[in-house]
């Protein structure tokens, strides 16, 4: 990314990875250079890791249904490398149990390929920005299947005991689907802060990024369902 972070001004670098040819030219024609957006392509997910090395892209915008290696196998493949870029998963699918599948491969959230071209870029930037972004049409579904196919809780469940009173509040906002700017907005305190607090909330309770910490918030009873779209 060029730039100070993930505004308007900053361009951002993004690997689209789709074997249709004619949703790829659809995505280049959303994400333009001249709006801040420089596009590289992958027909699918067994060319990421090599493109990824190449590009080094900020964001990867991921398809779920590919011929060869589908969208969560490289996922999951790439997220488990050194430093690698959050992912976007992006569907034409409304299939909860794919888009769980992509929050356990580690994805940074989904949207859906009919959301309109703005929720798509404010989604893009999000998550170069290091933010999440869940698509509030499904969330709530995608998470209960998520959470069905999990195993019981583990020892982490006493760690949330670990947390301050405002680093609950921070966790709450979180799995509400808040980004810092909102929660420090919600809250009355800095955006340094709540970027202090995450780092804190991330430390105890073992989480690697906010997808995670939405998970675990739902997961855990910190948040209901209903509350992630709200």
């Amino acid at each position: 990314m060029i730039g100070d972070g993930a505004g308007e001004t900053d361009t951002i670098a993004v690997l689209v990875v789709d074997d249709q040819e004619l949703v790829r030219g659809g995505l280049r024609r959303i994400l333009r250079r001249r709006d801040g957006f420089v596009v590289t392509e992958c027909s699918d997910g067994d060319e990421v890791p090599a493109a990824v090395a190449a590009q080094r892209p900020d964001v990867v915008l991921m398809d779920l249904r590919m011929k060869r290696v589908g969208g969560i196998d490289a996922t999951e493949r790439l997220r488990a490398g050194e430093q690698a870029p959050p992912v976007l998963v992006l569907t034409t699918f409304d299939d909860d149990h794919l888009l769980s599948g992509a929050l356990r491969a580690g994805a940074a959230g989904f949207i859906l390929k009919d959301s309109p071209a703005e929720d798509l870029i404010r989604a893009v930037r999000t998550v170069a920005g290091g933010d999440s972004w869940l698509d509030p049409s499904v969330t709530g579904r995608v998470l209960s299947t998520y959470r069905s196919a999990r195993p019981a809780a583990t020892r982490r469940d006493d760690h949330l005991n670990e947390l301050t009173a405002r680093e609950l509040d921070v966790l709450t906002l979180i799995g509400r689907g808040r980004v810092n700017t909102e929660i420090a907005a919600e809250l009355g305190i800095s955006e340094v802060t709540v970027k202090s607090h995450v780092g804190h909330i991330f430390g105890k309770l073992g989480l690697r990024d906010r997808s995670a910490a939405i998970v675990f918030a739902f997961d855990h009873g910190v948040v209901a369902p209903g509350e992630s779209a709200d």
